[in-house]
């Protein structure tokens, strides 16, 4: 019986192939937020190492238990990050992807100067332009890697997004994926659960599957 992860690793394949690309070039970031150490383990032996989490404080929980088991392990900040949690967050992951505002990078670079850490960044675009969602707009986009990249030297490795619900999200992966053109950035990563074949057509480096791998989430509580 086929898993849910080697499904999503056949679709990402054949969402490749259709593109004339090579889906080596392509990381599936499983996204583990909400899910048991116990659930997370189930993917780890089927050989998964790259993995997000949206809240500082969940993965300092679950992680570093299961890095001591895997030492191979890549983990990816994809939720919003409070400047007075940068610390922690740089401590616990290798790659933070929503860098948002230039508070928030500033901090970044000085306390990985403290720990003596570097991290991979990714700046967060907000394509859709809603007031609902953190990101810099598509227009401010150019200076603000700028100040990341050259007066911050933070390790900028690309862009990433979340585009408006309910649309057709080809349009915001295209966008995204200019954006990076022209400012010499190779990563993208853009494409989640309902989306991430579209993205990978769009030129996606990186794809956050989380509900295709490990299901639905548990609802909230009131």
């Amino acid at each position: 019986m086929t898993s849910k992860l080697e499904t999503v690793l056949l679709n990402i394949h054949n969402a490749a192939e259709a593109a004339g690309r090579a889906a080596k070039d392509i990381t599936l970031v499983a996204v583990s937020k909400t899910k048991s150490s116990d659930a997370i383990t189930s993917i780890l032996n089927q050989g998964q190492r790259v993995f997000g989490e949206n809240k500082v404080q969940e993965a300092a929980e679950k992680w570093p238990a299961l890095r001591k088991k895997h030492d191979d392990i890549e983990l990816h900040l994809i939720g919003p990050l409070q400047s007075n949690k940068t610390r922690q967050a740089i401590q616990l992951f290798d790659v933070i992807e929503t860098v948002d505002r230039t508070k928030l990078a500033r901090a970044i670079a000085r306390i990985s100067a403290e720990e003596n850490k570097s991290v991979q960044c990714y700046i967060q675009i907000n394509v859709g332009r809603e007031n609902q969602k953190a990101g810099i707009a598509p227009e401010e986009a150019d200076d603000f890697i700028t100040l990341c990249r050259d007066e911050l030297k933070l390790s900028v490795a690309g862009l990433m997004c979340i585009p408006p619900a309910g649309e057709d999200p080809k349009p915001y992966f295209i966008l995204l994926k200019q954006i990076a053109a022209r400012n010499g950035l190779g990563k993208l990563s853009m494409g989640m659960s309902g989306d991430y074949q579209a993205a990978i057509a769009c030129g996606a480096t990186s794809v956050r599957v989380g509900t295709a791998i490990f299901g639905s989430r548990p609802p909230a509580k009131e």
